[in-house]
């Protein structure tokens, strides 16, 4: 992927994506990603409406085009902020724009938007609607819930509402959340997984498109619930296993050719990336910390995580330690790795 690579048509109906993550779908990331993925639908991760109206524009919407289809997801609850934000995006050249309301933090809620948005679904109706006044394709993420209006009618009554604004997705985490009691990280396990009320709410809706999402970790998992609904988000596990996620996710789910063969391989397609950041002064680190669960499950994947771990923080590091870290491997274990004994 050296050289120009041409980007897959973007298609709102795309039956898998992978989720907004905090901290972790950052452009490196999903740069990586696209090392065995190409039609996949990509999240940025939340990036606040007034941090954009704000701050600096360039370093929060800057992405590079390999990256696409691509989806800019936004945090507010104000429609004239989001609509300008969402013109920004279509300048930017992303594919969709979204919305959070899902994120159940502190943080957020103090911002009055992420998951608490759920109790004031006309707000959203708003929101999304002008979301769309921006020319990009708009969706909403939400919770099946929150505190104590989580019943299946509560969530039928939030989406009716919401879908006068016609989004093209609703992508449903099938948790509820705990606006208070629980953190972030427990409001993503403790509650329980209810993925049978989203595939009730596509039956009951048929014209709305639906995705589900939260605790799904492989395709074949992923492929009960396509039965049931239009689409299935990802999230930690392609983070922890991106290679045996979704390295067939291109033949498997879009029925295309996937862009690369082995683990080895996709990895040497990364090097002149690496080079070309360290030369705009990005350290080694920001990048090759989402490379650790690369190998999971492959011999030598410790020494490999112990190279990228302890080298990667020098300040001259630079794509020579992936290298490094790729000799570590047992080539027993998988053949791909003898191209670099």
């Amino acid at each position: 992927m050296d050289g120009p690579v041409s980007t897959p048509v973007y298609d709102p109906a795309a039956p898998l994506s992978v989720a907004p993550m905090m901290e972790r779908t950052d452009r490196h990331f999903r740069r990586i990603l696209r090392l065995l993925t190409r039609h996949t639908l990509l999240y940025t991760e939340m990036v606040t409406a007034k941090a954009i109206l704000h701050g600096d524009r360039r370093r929060h919407l800057d992405f590079d085009p390999v990256e696409r289809p691509l989806v800019l997801q936004l945090g507010g609850d104000d429609p004239e902020e989001l609509r300008v934000c969402a013109h920004l995006a279509k300048a930017w050249g992303y594919d969709e724009v979204n919305l959070n309301v899902g994120c159940p933090s502190d943080r957020v809620q103090r911002g009055r938007f992420g998951a608490c948005l759920m109790a004031e679904p006309e707000r959203v109706r708003d929101c999304v609607l002008a979301l769309a006044d921006g020319g990009l394709a708009a969706s909403v993420k939400h919770r099946i819930g929150i505190d104590e209006r989580d019943g299946y009618e509560d969530m039928l009554r939030f989406v009716d509402v919401v879908a006068e604004a016609r989004p093209v997705r609703f992508t449903v985490h099938a948790r509820k959340a705990w606006l208070q009691g629980l953190s972030p990280k427990q409001n993503r396990t403790v509650p329980p997984l209810r993925h049978g009320e989203i595939h009730r709410l596509k039956r009951e809706r048929p014209h709305l498109r639906i995705e589900t999402n939260g605790g799904i970790r492989s395709l074949k998992e992923a492929e009960a619930h396509w039965k049931a609904v239009d689409a299935v988000m990802i999230g930690r596990a392609a983070y922890e296993d991106p290679y045996s996620l979704l390295a067939e996710a291109d033949r498997r789910v879009f029925g295309r050719a996937g862009p690369t063969q082995g683990r080895v391989e996709a990895l040497h397609g990364l090097l002149p990336y690496l080079e070309a950041r360290r030369a705009e002064g990005h350290k080694m680190s920001s990048i090759t910390r989402h490379l650790l669960g690369w190998f999971n499950g492959v011999r030598g994947a410790r020494a490999y995580r112990r190279i990228l771990t302890t080298e990667a923080i020098r300040p001259d590091a630079g794509p020579e330690v992936l290298l490094r870290a790729l000799r570590a491997l047992e080539p027993a274990k998988d053949p791909a790795a003898a191209q670099v004994a």
